[in-house]
């Protein structure tokens, strides 16, 4: 029985929590060690509050591309042979002759999606759907903590709670959407990642003029999409930078997303951290892609020569205050080069403005006390994305993102998920022989 008085339930060595690319990585590594390891299988449940996969469904705009090589994929880096690659996909959607004479490293965004799905199917036996987790707490008996197993409990779609135990969890829960202060999404304000949702619920005809606030990729991708779907509208972009700033795709900048790059932040000095970020961030933080650039510098030049504008680039300003009624907003604009305030009225306006990573606290809760923090209070974490615990537990609480500052850039991105959940993986491995051992010694010296 457990505390609760109910029938003893299955305990897993891993749950985790969201089943995004970077869990969905993680499984397909447990799955692997099984095969190669039968006799020491890694139990595993993962839980995702989507009803369905889904991955930045609302950005999946027409030819957009990747801004990683195919063979950034789930597994590839970890384990070429492994059934669950890109060009294992390719094969099994009788695509890969074609793949190959396109003559292309990057996918379009809508074929990546595919490939994932086609992952996600077939793991489709260790996920449960519409089911979020809202706490994690150490299993306790008689009032004492256990200190190698956690209870998590689950909301499923029904609103049924449930609970259920592991040796572990690796939280993958993705990003939270970030507006700026006072600025609250409704019918006319929408931020990118709702972004496709929004629009295809609104006659077209309806938005005659729309803007755009950011300077990244998505804002430019999702200016482009505007004015090329509404020939009918003017279309501002409204960024704080002086025009979009291209992405460095350079092999050897590209080289900071190398799994040894890991290393190398993590055993760094402090100096080394910020150069990483101070001479790399154009990557991937606030940069476009070329082409991108260029689409929208000949969309343009092309108005030039027509006599005729309606694509309007609003350099060097910032939104100060959007007033949003049934029929339209009003944007209020600053201007940084004059330091003047004007107003324009839109139908909808795009904030493409990023997002801010969870904190594990929120779940955590109260057992967030457990694990150390730093000097500017972030958790710290071992060199295997676990947190570091303060009271000596020997449960495992892994971090798929959120650990930027210990691991560098590639923390949350896609560049390094399948070595990054293969070392997840590796470690709940080693760790739970490590445990069995230690109670195979335990046992044998009580027997002495």
């Amino acid at each position: 029985m457990d505390i609760a008085g109910r029938p003893s339930q299955e305990i897993y060595d891993v749950v985790g929590i969201g089943f995004g690319p970077s869990n969905m990585s993680l499984a397909i590594a447990l799955e692997e060690h099984e095969a190669s390891s039968p006799q020491h299988p890694i139990t595993s449940r993962f839980f995702e509050r989507q009803p369905a996969f889904g991955w930045h469904r609302n950005m999946l705009l027409p030819s957009t591309t990747m801004q990683i090589s195919f063979l950034k994929d789930l597994v590839t880096f970890r384990n070429p042979m492994s059934r669950y690659s890109f060009i294992s996909f390719l094969h099994a959607s009788d695509r890969l002759v074609q793949f190959v004479n396109n003559q292309d490293f990057f996918p379009t965004r809508q074929e990546f999606h595919q490939y994932l799905e086609w992952a996600a199917a077939d793991l489709s036996d260790r996920v449960t759907y519409g089911a979020e987790v809202t706490s994690i707490r150490p299993r306790t008996e008689a009032g004492a903590v256990t200190p190698g197993l956690l209870e998590i409990e689950v909301r499923g779609s029904d609103g049924a709670t449930s609970v259920v135990t592991a040796r572990n969890v690796a939280i993958s829960t993705g990003l939270v959407p970030r507006l700026p202060e006072g600025m609250t999404a409704g019918k006319r304000l929408w931020h990118s990642s709702e972004f496709l949702s929004r629009f295809n619920a609104q006659d077209p005809g309806d938005l005659r003029s729309v803007a755009v606030v950011g300077a990244g990729q998505s804002a430019a991708e999702i200016t482009r999409f505007l004015y090329d779907s509404l020939p009918h509208a003017q279309v501002s972009a409204i960024m704080p930078s002086y025009g979009y700033s291209i992405a460095d795709d350079t092999p050897f900048a590209n080289q900071v997303f190398d799994p040894s790059a890991v290393d190398e932040y993590y055993f760094g000095t402090e100096r080394a951290r910020d150069s990483f970020w101070r001479y790399h961030r154009n990557t991937n933080y606030s940069v476009v892609d070329a082409d991108v650039i260029r689409a929208l510098y000949q969309r343009s030049y092309d108005e030039q020569v027509r006599g005729s504008q309606r694509l309007h680039f609003r350099n060097l300003t910032r939104v100060a205050d959007v007033e949003q009624t049934s029929d339209a907003a009003q944007v209020v604009l600053h201007s940084l080069l004059d330091d003047r305030t004007t107003e324009l009225a839109v139908d909808a306006i795009v904030f493409a403005t990023g997002y801010d990573g969870v904190d594990p606290a929120r779940l955590l809760g109260d057992f967030d006390r457990h694990f150390e923090r730093d000097e500017k209070g972030r958790h710290r974490v071992t060199r295997d994305y676990r947190l570091v615990s303060a009271s000596g537990l020997a449960c495992g609480v892994y971090l798929q993102g959120g650990t930027e500052h210990t691991h560098g850039l590639t923390s949350a991105l896609l560049s390094n998920i399948a070595m990054r959940s293969g070392e997840i993986a590796d470690s709940i491995v080693l760790r739970r022989t490590q445990q069995e051992l230690g109670r195979t010694v335990e046992t044998a010296r009580s027997a002495a």
